[in-house]
């Protein structure tokens, strides 16, 4: 299981002091971004490949409110991925220090080449990376770009 523990900062927070909407987007995206960097694509590497992920769809489900400077055990698992790695659909859930789950967000995406603004097939370690990955329960074969 690929996870990482976080906080909800000042930053995150709404009018009503619970965790906003788009911050469980960006805490996504940062675990998202954590797990390619431990698998040996730091922000550099897609920079020099020219490539990078892009999202289509987020499906954001909210459960148990987390409050200012609560910690956060963030999960990321595979719900789809196509054959040769060019689309995918991951999935991070948070949860409180209780245990209970306090959000779940789905983001369906894909690579895309920078230089020809056209989806792409990821480079084999980068698919590797998303292949280690847990499948979440309901995963899917997506169809290749």
């Amino acid at each position: 299981m690929f996870e990482k523990n976080l906080y909800a900062g000042w930053g995150d927070m709404d009018f009503n002091s619970h965790m906003r909407n788009t911050a469980y987007l960006d805490k996504s995206g940062d675990v998202r971004m954590m797990l390619f960097a431990t698998n040996g694509f730091p922000m550099s590497e897609f920079v020099r490949l020219r490539i990078g992920p892009v999202v289509f769809k987020d499906e954001m489900e909210y459960y148990k409110e987390i409050g200012l400077l609560d910690e956060l055990r963030v999960t990321l698992t595979v719900a789809g991925l196509s054959t040769d790695g060019s689309r995918f659909c991951l999935r991070n859930e948070f949860f409180r220090p209780d245990g209970k789950i306090a959000a779940r967000v789905t983001s369906n995406g894909a690579w895309l080449n920078l230089a020809t603004r056209k989806l792409t097939a990821p480079p084999s370690e980068l698919l590797a990376a998303l292949e280690s990955l847990p499948k979440a329960e309901d995963f899917v074969v997506l169809k290749p770009g």
